[in-house]
């Protein structure tokens, strides 16, 4: 039977890495690109602050072609409108169906369905509803490796900031934190997987902090109305660029 061709909503992180692994594992979908946005003013990945040249690292060791939306306003209305042109271009060389991460953030999903069918697209959720605490814990033992690269204040503090995500992580995150950041506590960058054909060689940089500055009810990604007042963000670096 012939694959289904799609398109992979790629944040880089370990919930991505892990739901593209899936995907790719079970055969069902021709994974044709990754896609991912990013912020044209600061040449990073946005929310989680990755630098580009680290998300075009993982696409090159994946071996899939990586298309990127680049957003300079930060505003949802801009983040739809080149989402919508990059995903037009998809449909016409038949792709009709995108790849998404999501765990169990139910209004997101719905966002993002009302959108993909807008243009006659489909999603397709390949760990949706999984447990977070045994994905993690497998996540892990598949040999994926990753690193917090954004940690939101409103639930874990700076130390936290350019960790390591393994077992003692796991073991040391207090109970209200989603052991896979589903709640937008944390975010990650992976740097070693099964689908990747080489790591990506990586070190810690400098700790900065930015305040709040996203509207909750303007931001395609849902972030839980905590005490949240601003995110610490690690800068990684390439070794090998």
């Amino acid at each position: 039977m012939d694959k289904i061709p799609a398109i992979f909503s790629w944040s880089g992180g370990k919930d991505s890495s892990y739901a593209l692994h899936k995907i790719l594992k079970e055969g069902l979908y021709d994974v044709k690109y990754l896609l991912s946005t990013i912020n044209g003013n600061f040449k990073r990945l946005s929310m989680h602050g990755v630098k580009e040249e680290l998300i075009e690292a993982q696409a090159d060791s994946i071996g899939i072609p990586l298309l990127k939306a680049y957003v300079y306003e930060a505003s949802n209305a801009e983040y739809e409108k080149q989402m919508q042109e990059i995903l037009l271009q998809a449909r016409a060389e038949n792709i009709h169906h995108v790849i998404f991460g999501d765990i169990f953030l139910e209004d997101l999903r719905q966002y993002r369905e009302q959108k993909m069918a807008a243009l006659d697209m489909q999603c397709v959720f390949p760990i949706w509803k999984t447990d977070t605490k045994w994905m993690v814990h497998d996540f892990i033992s598949k040999g994926f490796k990753t690193i917090t690269c954004c940690i939101n204040d409103g639930y874990l503090n700076e130390s936290w900031c350019g960790r390591l995500i393994d077992e003692s992580f796991i073991d040391d995150l207090p109970q209200t934190v989603d052991p896979c950041g589903e709640n937008g506590e944390f975010h990650s960058y992976c740097f070693e997987a099964p689908i990747f054909k080489k790591k990506i060689n990586i070190v810690t940089g400098a700790k900065t902090y930015k305040a709040l500055e996203i509207k909750f009810a303007d931001h395609p990604t849902l972030i839980k109305e905590t005490d949240t007042k601003g995110f610490w963000f690690c800068d990684l670096l390439n070794q090998e660029a």
